[in-house]
């Protein structure tokens, strides 16, 4: 049998303690059994990285950034030795490097970094001994050999740049899921599992909110046309399978998804001019804004300009959109934490209107007042008050069959912003 060089990444939950990370070690030797040279990406422990981030400010009113990596980096690290410790005393051959170590060259830029290239000649010599070799995610270094992490989602991206740099038959995202589903399972009893999705429409899906793969490291596997599977740590068969969409003319609302960590800031009564808009929008960004969606409201002379943000970009933007506000005479700037985004995603939705007509049919009938829309060909996003967006997920998912009618249905969980 030929052997196949398989790229797999582990989330923090299936690591979050030692049993759990033995239980990966098992599931590893069993892979390397069947034939197959393997890499693994893990991430930090549990909430690791949530705990050094919580330390950093305890010590420190604002954490230098350059010293914010070198702390953030240990939660990888430990998780690469612990795994590489299990293996080992399970029988197996391991090794275990850090980003800087496989060679993760990227920009200089902290705590956001984008991968460069990926050298990776200590992982080609692990996997020739016929080792497991075991790569700390979310970090790199930089080519002045300053230590970087990736961002959020950092961990699959590694694993992602690494598999499409070794040429690996597919890299698989493994977590506490069984993969890609039509709606929340937490917030939608009964949702359906997608058993294959294209790059286009996952790449909507996690920037809209579905927090299963990050949106850059599918990005990369579609430059690279590398097999994404997604599955659950503990399972034999994984569940998504992420590559080239079939071509499909049909307008199809694949999924629905939805984010409450997020802001609306409106300048209000701007005075129209030339290029006005793009002007603060390319402030907004050039500042590390990273917008969501923006619109304005109608006037000759003066309109509403209305920007989606993150909550993690809302202070920056209220201060930026504050003094841009003054600056050109309006009349302030209008804040609300309050609301969350509602959006379906599939070929084909954003021009059709009976999709549309469906959508926000369900939202009016359970109160869901639409702040703003936005479209694109593969998706259809709509701001609402937030204290509706259970309701809401519900009623769409309802609405476009993305339930599995074979699953009892049971309340679904609350999710808390």
């Amino acid at each position: 049998m030929s052997v196949s060089l398989v790229v797999q990444k582990y989330g923090g939950t299936s690591l979050s303690t030692p049993a759990k990370i033995r239980r990966v070690a098992r599931s590893i030797l069993e892979r390397k059994a069947a034939g197959d040279s393997v890499v693994v990406v893990v991430s930090a422990m549990g909430n690791e990285t949530d705990r050094l981030y919580d330390m950093a400010n305890r010590v420190s009113k604002v954490p230098p950034i350059r010293e914010l990596d070198m702390l953030l980096t240990a939660g990888e690290r430990i998780s690469m030795a612990l795994l590489a410790m299990a293996v080992e005393d399970l029988g197996g051959e391991a090794i275990s490097f850090t980003g800087s170590q496989v060679g993760i060259i990227t920009d200089s830029r902290h705590t956001n970094a984008k991968i460069l290239e990926i050298k990776g000649d200590r992982i080609v010599e692990g996997l020739r001994q016929d080792k497991i070799v075991i790569v700390a995610g979310f970090q790199g270094v930089s080519r002045e050999k300053e230590v970087t992490t990736l961002g959020r989602g950092g961990s699959d991206t590694t694993a992602v740049a690494i598999a499409a740099s070794l040429g690996a038959e597919q890299c698989e995202i493994l977590t506490d899921v069984n993969g890609v589903f039509a709606a929340d399972p937490a917030l939608v009893a009964g949702a359906k599992l997608i058993r294959q999705i294209s790059y286009e429409e996952m790449i909507e899906l996690s920037s809209l909110g579905a927090g299963v793969v990050h949106p850059r490291a599918v990005e990369i596997a579609a430059r690279t046309n590398l097999k994404l599977v997604v599955g659950s740590s503990t399972s034999k068969v994984y569940g998504t399978i992420i590559q080239e969409g079939s071509g499909m003319e049909k307008p199809l609302v694949r999924a629905v998804t939805s984010d409450v960590n997020i802001g609306l800031l409106t300048m209000i009564d701007v005075p129209r001019s030339p290029g006005s808009l793009s002007q603060i929008v390319t402030t907004l960004t050039d500042r590390g804004v990273s917008l969501k969606f923006f619109f304005h409201g109608a006037g000759r002379e003066k309109c509403d300009l209305s920007f989606i943000v993150s909550d993690k970009d809302m202070k920056k933007s209220d201060e930026i959109l504050s003094a841009i506000s003054r600056r050109l005479g309006a009349k302030g700037l209008a804040r609300r934490d309050d609301v969350a985004s509602v959006s379906v995603v599939g070929p084909g939705v954003g021009s059709s209107s009976d999709i549309l007509r469906v959508l926000f049919d369900g939202l009016e009938k359970e109160g869901a007042h639409i702040e703003a829309v936005s479209t694109s060909e593969l998706k259809v996003t709509c701001v609402i008050g937030q204290e509706a967006r259970d309701r809401a997920v519900n009623a769409v998912a309802g609405a476009f069959k993305l339930l599995d009618a074979r699953k009892k249905s049971t309340s679904p969980r609350k999710k808390k912003k």
